[in-house]
């Protein structure tokens, strides 16, 4: 679930998300399974299926895609991220890259995924025009991003990043700017896609314990971004805060996330 943040930008973007590729991986973008295995048996992905995940990260969808008997490619901004995804799916084919620009042919995929991706574009409209233009005719393009944040556990985790982080360029989008269903369908058809069914899915972050929810929690690009703004030790301890109403008796820390996902064709 990577994000390009500006157009021409994806050299830092990348690095923002290889910093901590491997807690990345290991423990934060598991909690966002439950959502993939939900997309690719709502997308009918099956053996012949031809998937592609833009902004794939460290390649669990693309994994858990595999396994279903489907072909599967990635792009991300991350090298770092990208060596994870080779050594999980090698039968895969996994590209560094822009969303802006995918380097693959017409009409070559049967589902396109971007799991909190295409939205993060620095040109989402034509990020989107691209996912239509490689997706074959009746194929499927998904566009994943946050839940509505009112009730969302997981959204105070971003409200204690926001002071941390440097001040966003004119016009960027906030976290949960296409959680409003009309303006996730809006956002679809200004790159060209018919919106179709929209969906929720409720995942549950576990952890067991502090220490390896804070880990998981500094890994995201956003998060390393905050880090390096306003240092190790103020994002600790604001995690830390956001933490506590969530730690039980044994020391496990768990917490509810939302997440909404719009199916569009070409």
């Amino acid at each position: 679930m990577t994000e390009t943040l500006t157009k021409g930008t994806s050299e830092a973007n990348g690095r923002l998300w290889g910093a901590r590729a491997r807690d990345w991986a290991d423990i934060q973008e598991g909690q966002v399974a439950a959502a993939y295995h939900e997309v690719l048996d709502r997308c009918g992905v099956t053996s012949g299926t031809w998937h592609l995940d833009a902004g794939c990260g460290a390649g669990m969808a693309c994994a858990l895609s595999a396994s279903l008997g489907a072909a599967v490619a990635g792009l991300d901004a991350s090298e770092e991220m990208l060596k994870i995804a080779r050594d999980r799916t090698p039968s895969g084919y996994f590209r560094q890259g822009d969303l802006e620009a995918l380097p693959f042919e017409d009409d070559s995929f049967d589902v396109v995924t971007g799991f909190n991706a295409f939205q993060y574009a620095g040109d989402p409209a034509q990020a989107l025009r691209e996912a239509g233009r490689v997706t074959r005719p009746g194929g499927k393009i998904v566009i994943l991003t946050w839940g509505e944040p009112e009730g969302m556990e997981a959204a105070g985790h971003i409200a204690v990043m926001k002071p941390l982080l440097p001040a966003p360029p004119p016009g960027a989008p906030g976290p949960f700017a296409l959680s409003e269903e009309s303006t996730l369908r809006a956002f679809a058809e200004k790159g060209g896609l018919t919106p179709m069914e929209i969906h929720d899915v409720e995942t549950r972050w576990h952890y067991p314990d502090a220490d390896t929810a804070l880990r998981g929690l500094s890994s995201p690009g956003v998060a390393v971004k905050a880090i390096e703004h306003a240092g190790e030790e103020a994002f600790r301890a604001a995690m830390l805060a956001f933490l506590a109403p969530f730690v039980g008796a044994d020391g496990s820390v768990s917490f509810g996330a939302r997440f909404r996902y719009l199916i569009a064709t070409v």
